[in-house]
């Protein structure tokens, strides 16, 4: 697939406290990834705008955020969630890189783009940031799919080793989104059993036990997400693209390897070309080990540009 990388230059700028695991080391990885897949990455984008927030997110929540932002130092919106000076800026331009991806897939600039953008975002709830998340990038993008651009159906494939409870909150109040989640069940944070699937029945969830490896996560993906996407059609594939899956992460308990994201990329890729028009928009989420994220980030990458 033609692809863009969109890495936002601000995402560099925000810094949680020391000793955090999300720090910007982890996007220097990826994008030295990037590099190695031989793509030169667009660095600067229009930020979100508060009306863009406000498809996902209530007031009430995006006051809050712009309202924590220190002038310098630290601030903490809870335990694991914290804002330093450059923080907000951030947020707001991975937002936009998102919303940006969206745009150039429709444009039939690119038929995939990877967002290489930090803070996180899948966990950002519409009432509530958490889970190291100020605003939820990827629901924010498929959100804007859908406003402006005027599509029927966006799917949101999750595959971060956390559920994501953000992205699936706003999906269950979006019927016109399919949001289907592959993760580790029962840690952080807590969501994401297999009963959840929503009034509209548009939610997927697949909990997998610690300890599960490639070969079954493979099958899962196989057989309980990729056939409802086929059935769904939708005009645009998003992904929520968490590497914290890895055998090596520290956070969590799955056992995937490199290859297992390469072969992700390629059937998430496929998919997007089969039956979604050839759209795929592919957002960073977790991956707490560098080196690992290093090399999965680039297997998957590649995977897709070779799709």
């Amino acid at each position: 697939m033609r692809t863009l990388v969109h890495a936002p230059a601000a995402s560099l700028d925000h810094h949680p406290p020391q000793g955090h695991p999300e720090h910007a080391g982890r996007l220097e990885a990826v994008l030295r990834a990037v590099s190695a897949v031989g793509i030169e990455p667009r660095t600067e984008f229009p930020s979100a705008s508060r009306a863009a927030l406000a498809r996902v997110h209530i007031p009430a929540l995006i006051d809050q955020v712009f309202a924590a932002s220190p002038q310098e130092g630290e601030a903490a919106l809870d335990a694991d969630t914290w804002m330093s000076p450059g923080s907000l800026k951030a947020a707001l331009a991975a937002a936009g890189a998102g919303m940006a991806g969206v745009d150039a897939v429709m444009a039939g600039e690119a038929e995939a783009v990877f967002v290489a953008a930090r803070p996180p975002g899948h966990h950002a709830e519409p009432d509530r940031a958490r889970g190291f998340c100020l605003f939820n990038t990827v629901a924010i993008a498929a959100a804007h799919a859908l406003a402006q651009h005027g599509l029927a159906r966006v799917a949101v494939v999750d595959i971060d080793v956390h559920h994501g409870n953000g992205t699936q909150a706003w999906a269950e109040n979006e019927p016109a989104c399919l949001f289907a989640s592959i993760h580790q069940g029962w840690i952080y944070p807590g969501t994401g059993a297999a009963h959840e699937t929503g009034r509209h029945g548009n939610i997927i969830n697949l909990p997998m036990q610690a300890g599960t490896a490639g070969p079954a996560w493979r099958r899962a993906v196989e057989t309980a997400i990729l056939p409802r996407l086929a059935g769904f059609a939708p005009d645009v594939l998003l992904v929520s693209a968490g590497f914290d899956a890895h055998r090596d992460d520290p956070l969590a308990g799955l056992a995937l390897s490199d290859d297992d994201y390469a072969w992700a990329g390629a059937a998430l890729a496929q998919a997007a070309r089969a039956h979604a028009h050839s759209r795929l928009v592919c957002v960073l989420e977790g991956g707490y080990d560098c080196a690992a994220l290093e090399r999965s980030a680039g297997a998957f990458l590649r995977a897709v540009q070779s799709a």
